[in-house]
């Protein structure tokens, strides 16, 4: 009996999930490079990222843009190396009640920005020439872009973690620049470390409010902005743009897996819904085949995730065995998955926030 529910749970998990998949036919082009239209503001929040921000703000030069860093209260000479590298350097304040830190310091740098367009990139980003030009671009069709990077991952436990990680995502909400009619606003996701808007309109909105007190800022500032009525885009900018998220699979583990549930922005429904996807579409085959048991099901979906590594292999710098043996990680993402579900992060860069 018990096997019976769990073999149709899998159809029904299984049926699900193809339906998001299968929302990738048709895919927003990639974003190319070109000169921006208008006048742009850069701007990079900053905590403690003097060892990192170097190669972003070196990626910058060329740009017809302002760059803009708020420093986030840093302790180790962020500032310094900012203003060496030729940004412009907003001193942070500490965020106030109700306030993330993240959000709060993107708000001070949509405040202090003088351009047109306000592009946002985190710190760890490693843009290229066009960048600028081409999110300015994409507004042409928007309200609110986001894009997508490619990945760095040097060590072989980050080739083997990251891509399951990555590839959880595109089983629970779909190819993120599907070319297809827009999600529901509580389904939205956007990649924070790389966003562009209208700096006049989204102060008019508010700014990042909507995410003031959010550990997921990203996906709740694109959220409430697509309830509001914008149309937020999601564009592969990995021609573009890379990102050095993590130095190891443990730091991948620790520091990606506390957002990767979304556990502050999605309700407990949609959170077991997408924890039964992930367990019983993308772990369960591979603890079943590891067990000399997998059904015709499970061989099935095998097969369609080894189908899906080849439409994320663009989306890393460095693969080889460790990359094409990931979906062999994809229990682990499953029970990273569930403890961040359960036990959402509270704390970041040395500060706690309530809950």
């Amino acid at each position: 009996m018990i096997g019976r529910a769990l073999t149709l749970a899998q159809a029904v998990a299984a049926g699900v999930a193809l339906a998001r998949l299968a929302r990738g036919r048709r895919r927003r082009p990639p974003l190319a490079p070109a000169a921006p239209r208008r006048s742009v503001t850069v701007v990079i929040p900053a905590r403690d990222e003097a060892a990192r921000i170097g190669p972003c703000l070196e990626g910058l030069r060329g740009e017809h843009a302002e760059v803009v860093v708020v420093d986030d209260c840093s302790t180790d000479g962020t500032a310094g190396v900012a203003a060496a590298l030729g940004a412009r350097v907003v001193a942070g304040r500490e965020p106030p009640e109700g306030w993330v830190g993240k959000p709060w310091a993107l708000q001070q740098g949509l405040e202090a920005a003088r351009g047109e367009v306000v592009v946002s990139l985190d710190a760890d980003t490693r843009p290229r020439p066009g960048l600028v030009g081409a999110l300015d671009g994409a507004l042409r069709d928007a309200d609110f872009v986001t894009a997508g990077a490619r990945f760095v991952c040097d060590t072989p436990g980050e080739r083997l973690l990251h891509p399951s990680m990555l590839a959880s995502l595109v089983y629970r909400f779909g190819p993120a620049d599907a070319d297809a009619p827009a999600p529901r606003p509580e389904r939205v996701i956007a990649n924070g470390q790389c966003t562009a808007v209208l700096r006049e309109r989204l102060l008019a909105f508010g700014g990042y409010r909507p995410a003031a007190a959010h550990m997921t800022d990203d996906a709740a500032q694109a959220r409430a902005l697509a309830a509001a009525g914008w149309r937020v885009a999601f564009f592969d900018g990995a021609d573009l743009l890379e990102v050095k998220m993590h130095d190891s699979a443990a730091e991948t583990w620790r520091e990606w897996g506390r957002s990767l549930a979304y556990a502050d922005v999605t309700s407990a429904a949609w959170q077991a819904a997408d924890l039964a996807v992930v367990w019983l579409v993308l772990a369960l085959p591979v603890l079943r085949a590891a067990a000399w048991r997998p059904a015709r099901l499970d061989l099935a979906l095998l097969a369609v995730r080894a189908a899906l590594l080849g439409a994320l292999a663009r989306s890393y710098t460095r693969r080889g065995a460790p990359f094409w043996l990931s979906p062999l990680a994809d229990p682990a993402t499953a029970v990273r998955l569930t403890v961040s579900a359960l036990r959402p992060a509270r704390e970041w860069r040395g500060r706690t926030y309530g809950a």
